[in-house]
């Protein structure tokens, strides 16, 4: 496949991702279709004019025939059956996820033996809905999409992921499983903690709290309302690095609680506080540029360069 080549692409689990994604994939020109183990969700994109069916083994089998990306966009619970049936459907095909842990998800890959055209992928993009109705082909619009770059990655099926990623209008930082997995911990699912935690304490306040409760508290417990199974499936997975970055946040609560208790202050949380939220928005994105696919220590390239906080914009 040339780069002016798209892939057909194959969507497994049409919710919030994987349906904005196989939204998105069309309205960028992709033949696409897709898979949804609930016949509800399935008819609801089929309703809405995209080829979505709820029989996994006919899908995988059209896309072994046309070669497509699959895309596995499901929980992490339901991957292992997954990625059996693709494994005896669909083995050869390239296969990327949106699933937001990546180290799990490889090792997965790897016990089915699906390595060989496998490249880990999590765009980092949603909501607080799910579901069909949820889905927008702009989610992922100005978004940073993760695309792994560990060792024995294969250019070929990395380059139809990182243009997929591209054309959907994302930028792609490129890094490998474990240091995505100890990455999200912080950024994305300690957030998820922590908004239930302040969610509860609000309530816990009764009517008066949650009567006087305004943007401090909505912004901070957005993503509470995120249903409750869908925050353990995400979350849960990573509960190595998620635990450990609890504990640092325990440790600096119990470090401001002693701190007021003493002397009346909030200590050092807040200015650390104010100086992570500066260092989020003074961010700055670079674009990697020299790196050929292929050619010479070229993951490592990425990989180094992902860290220092490069992105790519093209290909």
């Amino acid at each position: 496949m040339t780069l002016d080549q798209r892939a057909t692409v194959c969507v497994l689990g049409t919710g919030l991702i994987g349906g904005s994604l196989l939204r998105a994939a069309a309205a960028a020109g992709y033949e696409a279709f897709g898979y949804n183990r609930s016949d509800s969700g399935a008819e609801a994109a089929r309703r809405d004019g995209f080829d979505v069916t709820g029989e996994l083994t006919t899908v995988l089998r059209r896309a072994a025939d046309t070669h497509a990306l699959v895309v596995l966009a499901v929980p992490m619970p339901a991957v292992d059956a997954i990625l059996t049936a693709i494994a005896t459907h669909a083995p050869d095909c390239p296969l990327t996820d949106v699933v937001s842990i990546k180290q799990p998800v490889a090792d997965a890959v790897r016990e089915q033996g699906l390595e060989a055209n496998y490249v880990g992928g999590h765009p980092m993009a949603g909501t607080a809905e799910s579901g069909w109705a949820a889905t927008d082909p702009e989610l992922f619009r100005d978004a940073v999409w993760a695309v792994g770059v560990d060792e024995g990655t294969r250019v070929g099926p990395w380059t139809t992921v990182v243009r997929l990623a591209l054309d959907c209008g994302s930028v792609v930082v490129p890094v490998v499983a474990a240091e995505h997995d100890q990455a999200v911990a912080r950024i994305s699912h300690l957030p998820h903690v922590l908004a239930e935690a302040l969610a509860a304490a609000g309530a816990d306040g009764g009517a008066l709290a949650l009567g006087l409760a305004a943007g401090s508290f909505r912004d901070g417990t957005r993503v509470a309302g995120t249903a409750p199974d869908l925050v353990r499936a995400i979350c849960e997975p990573n509960g190595t690095a998620l635990g450990e970055v609890i504990d640092e946040t325990i440790a600096a609560l119990l470090a401001a609680r002693e701190s007021l208790r003493t002397d009346g202050t909030l200590g050092e949380l807040v200015e650390a506080g104010y100086r992570g939220r500066t260092a989020y928005e003074q961010r700055e994105r670079w674009e990697i540029t020299g790196v050929t696919p292929g050619d010479g220590d070229w993951l490592g390239e990425l990989r180094r360069a992902g860290q220092r906080g490069g992105v790519l914009r093209s290909l």
